[in-house]
């Protein structure tokens, strides 16, 4: 519960150091700019809101690992919902307005979780699962999509909190079903793991066997 909380402030944080004109700049998500991914971020916050405020009486049936569906293809921008939160972050055209609704909506989110019961089922995704199980995805949520925010922006907000960071691999190392080399960065390790970006040929033969299981592409 504390690892989502600081995951979430720091994204958000890092959302407000991007100066105006960096948010026009691509995102480390394909096919989204940086403003494209803010958008994303506010309908993450509805998201958090909806499910803490959707009770569920029946047995879990999934939690941080197996919520996670993982693709055969990495996400190009074109799926319908992908097109809708461009075309919504364009609407803004302000980018005042579209910081004043990550900080309103998100702060909410924030404190929604954190009064939150964890041992508590929720329902999202015809899955249910416990709070403290559905915020830990977030975590790992929060922390690729803060690398995604400022992959490619010339003079980079603070990274993800170190503890996200570790947490995120070892959640995507369960999702995999095997472990990165011990080498590897919890950076590196995320990125490659999910396809943002290829091993480096030594990198590649640290992975032996393993490559075979990557990258994910999560959904």
């Amino acid at each position: 519960m504390d690892l989502f909380a600081r995951s979430w402030t720091a994204l958000r944080t890092a959302v407000a150091e991007i100066p105006d004109r960096d948010l026009a700049r691509p995102s480390g998500c394909a096919g989204w700019l940086v403003r494209d991914l803010v958008c994303h971020l506010v309908i993450d916050a509805q998201d958090v809101l909806i499910t803490l405020a959707t009770p569920a009486a029946a047995e879990p049936t999934a939690d941080a690992v197996t919520y996670w569906q993982v693709q055969d293809r990495p996400p190009t921008g074109e799926d319908p919902l992908d097109a809708l939160t461009v075309r919504l972050a364009a609407a803004y055209e302000d980018p005042h307005l579209l910081r004043f609704h990550l900080d309103d909506v998100g702060s909410a989110a924030g404190r929604a979780a954190g009064l939150a019961d964890p041992t508590a089922r929720v329902g999202t995704r015809d899955e249910v699962l416990t709070v403290a199980d559905y915020l830990d995805t977030y975590v790992l949520e929060w922390t690729l999509h803060h690398l995604d925010l400022t992959a490619h922006l010339p003079h980079a907000p603070a990274p993800p909190p170190a503890e996200g960071l570790a947490r995120s691999r070892a959640l995507l190392e369960r999702i995999a079903g095997t472990a990165y080399p011990a080498s590897f960065t919890d950076r590196d390790a995320l990125l490659i793991g999910t396809g943002r970006y290829d091993p480096t040929p030594a990198q590649r033969a640290e992975l032996h066997a393993a490559a075979a299981r990557f990258p994910l592409f999560l959904a």
